[in-house]
């Protein structure tokens, strides 16, 4: 019991430092003045990159845990999840601090110039919802209604690649990657390819154990 606690305790840090790494990078960068001549928007795009990816990796956690039987994924989706909200929290500041420059009276004008604004606060919105629901005591109040309220994600993952779109309209060749990975982690969640997982387990198993 003390050994297992001990490899969650890890397995913890090591998310936890993993998912730290790139703010601090790119803070690192800014301070070095080696972010290009707009340090802020430099700031604003890679945490709202890096949300994406955080999103994405939060969304593996399931299709891994149901192809590999190990219980550590499914110990860390709230832990990637509160990630993926706080980088998303960061993105919007860095989007006050540099864009507005904290005069939020330029917000309307800005939302009628840049739409996707309101695409973004909205699957922001939707990260809130999860994060704040994201433990025992909401399960329990809420019961059935929590998975429900919890495939909230899938809209803010759409939302997320309409923001992004939107954003880089100009040139859809990396964003058309991002569309491609989350296409493909909602085909794995898909029952009948998620009823797949399983059985693939077990065929790789027996694979491995025939001799070569």
């Amino acid at each position: 019991m003390a050994s297992s606690r001990s490899t969650l305790t890890l397995w913890r840090v090591a998310v936890f430092c993993l998912a730290l790494t790139p703010l601090l990078y790119w803070s690192y960068q800014v301070a070095l003045n080696a972010a290009g001549p707009e340090p802020g928007r430099y700031l604003l795009l890679n945490i709202g990159q890096g949300t994406l990816w955080m999103l994405f990796a939060t969304l593996s956690l399931t299709p891994l845990s149901k192809l590999t039987r190990w219980k550590g994924f499914a110990l860390i989706r709230r832990q990637l999840g509160l990630w993926t909200l706080a980088y998303a929290v960061a993105h919007l500041l860095c989007y006050a601090l540099f864009i507005l420059g904290l005069d939020l009276s330029r917000l309307g004008s800005e939302i009628v110039r840049r739409p996707y604004i309101i695409v973004g606060m909205l699957a922001l919105l939707g990260l809130v919802a999860l994060g704040v629901t994201s433990n025992r005591a909401s399960m329990r109040k809420l019961g059935k209604r929590w998975k429900t309220l919890h495939k909230v994600v899938y809209l803010v993952l759409a939302l997320g690649l309409l923001h992004f779109f939107w954003v880089v309209r100009a040139d859809l060749g990396e964003w058309s990657l991002y569309a491609a990975i989350g296409a493909g982690l909602m085909l794995l969640r898909l029952p009948p390819v998620s009823r797949q997982l399983p059985r693939l387990r077990q065929q790789i198993k027996r694979e491995h154990r025939q001799p070569g």
